[in-house]
Order: structure tokens, then sequence, then C-alpha cells
């Protein structure tokens, strides 16, 4: 199909790479000339779903993208505002005959396809979207009898049986033709947004390639024992790379196959291979039950009763609970726009278990701080927290603060760093609320709830409303 089209626009959107890239890849063989772009969002200020970290990121992936296409006779066109109008203007400025773009796994970004191709066609303009974001689309992996999975297990035996695709090589060269208006690079400014976190990882392409060698080099042999513990380097951090997609799947999983098959300790390996089939887990379920941004997944729990978000909410936020591991894993995610997985989950939980606070909220905040905020993953984790979504914990399951800290932080290590009034502390005193109700240290507040009494609680509100509802 090469030279099919005299000139293609390639829209950047969750893709940020020019290697092995889908759309990318398909442009270049369909058309003479391409032209990269991406089009910037023009909200202002607070965002229910986005924060400064993140955006932080994006920007300098955009400005490490700039520099690779150079590599490859490119150059990134910036436009700002709405995608479809941006989109039809410029290809009306360069004479492109076509728009090419990996599809966005999220309902935003399909409504903004749909639009996209009504347009494009109402306009004689050809428009190609590509699967690009995980490595099996939503429609390969189903029942034998055709339908969604509503669990994780089964689903993943039949996404581990699937011939994985290759990646696509890199472009040689995209002879994007000069004159074409670009606006500047975005800064936070753009969004009218104040400062990230001071630790937010560097963005762009190579940095994302540095952590996967990384991962694969140190940390994924280890990865079975290592994952669950905060003071150490056992994740692979490359959560954010897979969300802007600095990094392919297709490349993330052949490189993590080829460790698999020489490695001394493939345990920790295929642990890391089923992580990445709940990534499209959650996805999956997104795309074929999208009422779980509003709704519970599960309709057993729908109209649980929540509490009004009050100073305790604050106090979550804020990182200020009295309770060490909470605090920590709030503010490790405020000045990094990260958080451990296995804090997720318990941060999570005590908001909706001993909180009592409605995990919409908790998924909102989250997804204003996080650098790979991901909103079906990020959606998945809250709903699994609360006990209401696909393949959830049972709502009496309810992870104690104090036993996970002895079990996954039992010297401290990950707590002090990131709750330096505790830093003096005993590690011993981390483990359960004072016995004097006094507090641990000075500046240190005292544990805002009694989890047991919170615990009889919530198992009190759900059988409650399941009793009520008959089911």
């Amino acid at each position: 199909m090469s030279g099919h089209f005299p000139i293609a626009i390639h829209w950047f959107r969750r893709d940020l790479r020019i290697l092995d890239n889908t759309a990318l890849h398909h442009a270049v063989e369909a058309a003479a000339r391409v032209i990269p772009a991406y089009v910037l969002s023009d909200w202002k200020g607070e965002h229910l779903w986005t924060g400064a970290n993140r955006q932080s990121f994006l920007c300098n992936a955009l400005a490490s993208l700039e520099k690779n296409l150079q590599t490859i006779d490119g150059r990134l066109i910036v436009r700002s505002g709405d995608a479809v109008s941006s989109l039809l203007k410029l290809a009306e400025e360069s004479g492109a005959q076509a728009i090419f773009y990996n599809e966005d796994p999220d309902p935003f970004g399909k409504a903004t396809e749909k639009r996209l191709i009504a347009a494009c066609e109402s306009r004689g303009l050809v428009c190609q979207g590509f699967h690009d974001v995980t490595l099996h689309a939503p429609h390969e992996v189903l029942t034998q009898s055709g339908d969604p999975y509503r669990v994780y297990t089964p689903y993943s035996k039949n996404w581990l049986g699937l011939q994985k695709p290759a990646p696509f090589p890199k472009p040689k060269s995209l002879n994007t033709p000069g004159g074409i208006f670009s606006g500047d690079l975005p800064t936070l400014a753009h969004w009218k947004l104040g400062k990230p976190g001071d630790e937010v990882l560097e963005a762009g392409e190579r940095a994302a390639h540095d952590r996967l060698k990384r991962a694969l080099k140190e940390r994924l042999t280890n990865y079975k024992n290592l994952r669950d513990i905060p003071s150490a380097s056992g994740t692979s951090r490359i959560s954010q790379d897979l969300r802007f997609g600095l990094l392919s799947p297709r490349t993330v999983y052949t490189k993590v196959a080829a460790l698999l098959e020489k490695s001394p300790k493939p345990e920790g390996v295929q642990i890391f291979i089923k992580e990445l089939a709940w990534r499209e887990f959650y996805m999956a379920i997104l795309h074929h039950y999208p009422h779980v941004l509003e709704q519970e997944f599960n309709a057993d729990w729908r109209g649980l009763p929540w509490d009004q978000p009050g100073e305790n909410f604050e106090a979550w936020k804020e990182g200020r609970t009295g309770f060490p591991i909470i605090d920590a894993g709030i503010r490790e995610l405020r000045s990094t726009g990260f958080m451990h997985n296995r804090v997720r989950m318990i941060v999570a939980m005590f908001l909706t278990k001993d909180l009592h606070i409605d995990w919409r909220l908790g998924e909102q905040f989250f997804m204003q701080q996080l650098t790979d905020g991901e909103i079906a993953a990020n959606n998945g984790g809250w709903q699994w927290s609360a006990g209401t979504g696909a393949d959830a914990a049972p709502y009496f399951r309810i992870q104690n603060p104090w036993s996970q800290t002895k079990r996954f932080d039992p010297k401290g290590e990950y707590i002090k760093r990131w709750v330096p009034e505790l830093k003096d502390v005993a590690p011993k005193l981390l483990l359960a609320p004072p016995a004097d109700t006094k507090p641990i240290a000075a500046d240190y507040p005292l544990p805002c709830v009694d989890h047991k009494t919170e615990r009889e609680r919530t198992l009190a509100i759900f059988k409650k409303h399941r009793e009520q509802s008959g089911r």
C-alpha cells in the first residue's frame, strides 16, 4: 500500500512512541508523506480525572516524542481544542487524504472516534483506527458461548493460550511536509495547573525502555517474592509507560517471554505475565460494561449507603489519618504520582471499609494524582477493594492496616521513608494502634478511627443491604 495516499495524518493519542506503533506503521505503509499530530485538550484548572503529575509526564513525553520524530524525518504538529475539528482543519490545510490513529479503550475516546469517523465520511476522507493498546482486543477473549468474561481466572487461561502478536518495526522515514503550523509544546501552564510532585519519573521512549531493561535484568525474576514489599524495588515500574504508550504491550510481552525461556526463576516472570492479563481483563470489563464508571459492576451492591465525606476524607487525602501505612501511601502518591500496588489495595480498602466513603471519590482522587492513571485498571482496583467489582474481594474480606503493615513493612522502612515524623519511632509501634491512646510521635496524629469497630460496621452495612435487596 506504500504511496496509496500522497499525505496522511497520524493522530498520536496514548501511543507516544515511534517503535512498534500499529497505526503509525500502517500510515507509513499507506502514504508517501505522514504528518504526526497531537491535539491538546483545552480544559483549564482542576480536572476530575487528571492532575499535575500526569500532565507533567505527558508534557515531557511529547517533548521527547518530538525529538524522536526528527530522527525519522518527522515533525510533531501540535494543535489545541476539540480533536475532531482540529484534525479536520489540519487535513484541509495540508491536503491530507487520510487520518490514522490507534483506538482508545475509554468511553470518552471512543465517542471522539465515532465523531471523527462520521466527519471524515462526510468530507470524503479516509479514517482508519487500529487496535494497539492491548495484546488482545476485548472481542478476542470471550467464553465458548461468545460472552464476555466476568471472572479473571478463566479469562486469563484463555488469554494466555492465545498467540501473541509480534512487534512492528520502527518506521524508516515519515517525510513530513514542511510549512505546516504547529503550536508550542505544552507546559502545565497550558491547563493552568500548579507544580507536580517532587519525584515524578522521567518521561520519554528511551526512559521507558531503560525502565523495561532494568525490570528484565533486576526485578522480574524475583517478582514473586518482592512485588508485595513496598520498600523494595520489586515491581516493574513501567505502568505509566504502558499508559502513555511509551512502550507497546507487544514489545513488553516479547521481551518478557524471552526472559521466561531462560530464567532460572520462572515463577516470578509468569506472575508478571499474568499481571499483563489483569490489565487487559479490566480493559475488557470497561469495554463490555462501560457503566462501571458510574455504577457498581455487581448489581447486588448498587445503592449501598456511604457516609458523606468530611474531615476523615480530607485526612485520608492528605496522609494524616494516624494509620502509618495509609499515610505513607498517600504521601508517596502525591510526591511521585505513583503508589505501590499492595499499598493501593490497603489504602483503597481503608477508605471504603474503615471510613465508609464511596469508592467513586477515591477512584477520582487517585486519577487526579496518578502518573499511570489508567481508567480501566483504576476503576477495577477500586471496585475490587470495595467488594463491588468484577471478581472482587468478598465484602467480608477486610484488610487490617495494622496486620498488613506487619506482613509487608514490618521494619517500617516504607513508612519511615514517606512519613518522616515517624523516623525515630520503634518499628513495633507501627504495627498496632497506640496502646496508651497517646500519639506515637509528637507531631503525628492518633488513628482517626478504630479499625475493629469500623470493620464490624461495614459487615453490618453490607449484610443489611443484601437482606433488604432480597439477593
